[in-house]
């Protein structure tokens, strides 16, 4: 079961000068307990179902064709494209690339959830060291106040530390 889920609450009508009118739908990402909202058009969700077929079997997708845009078959669409996208989740160990883009979803590479940090069990010197990087490095503490001969002071260190500690204290 992955962490993430989907729902797609609404959907609205859109009209252009440009195009005939169409309806963008509202999907609801709740990932790690954040949630975060992306808005797609029909056309949006049969491109990612297109390019979604080269490597999965997705499910069905409903119709492209709808004869009339009346809010009774808009809905039957919402809920049809509400299913497709959580039928995809339930039913891929791992999600394409393609489609946590198409959900705004920031992708890492997976790695296996027993073996990333080592075993309790084995006493290997190999198999118990951690396999990330470094990302940030700091020539000097970024939590303290530049020293006040600094010419410059650095006003995000500041500010972060007067929302904390003094968050009644006016600024200077």
């Amino acid at each position: 079961m992955h962490p993430i889920s989907v729902s797609i609450p609404s959907f609205r009508s859109e009209d252009s000068a440009m195009e005939k009118g169409y309806t963008v739908f509202k999907i609801e990402v709740l990932m790690s307990g954040r949630q975060h909202t992306v808005e797609k058009r029909y056309s949006e969700f049969h491109a990612l179902h297109k390019m979604l077929k080269k490597i999965i079997k997705p499910p069905e997708i409903p119709s492209k064709h709808v004869r009339n845009w009346v809010p009774k078959v808009l809905e039957q669409r919402r809920q049809g494209l509400e299913l497709y996208l959580q039928t995809i989740i339930m039913e891929n160990e791992i999600l394409p690339k393609i489609f946590l883009d198409f959900l705004n979803i920031r992708h890492f590479p997976s790695l296996p959830k027993t073996e990333s940090c080592g075993s309790f069990e084995t006493e290997s010197e190999e198999s118990s060291k951690l396999t990330h990087q470094p990302a940030l490095l700091f020539l000097r503490d970024p939590y303290l106040l530049p020293a006040t001969n600094d010419t410059f002071s650095n006003v995000v260190i500041e500010g972060v530390i007067h929302g904390i500690f003094y968050p009644d204290l006016q600024p200077r």
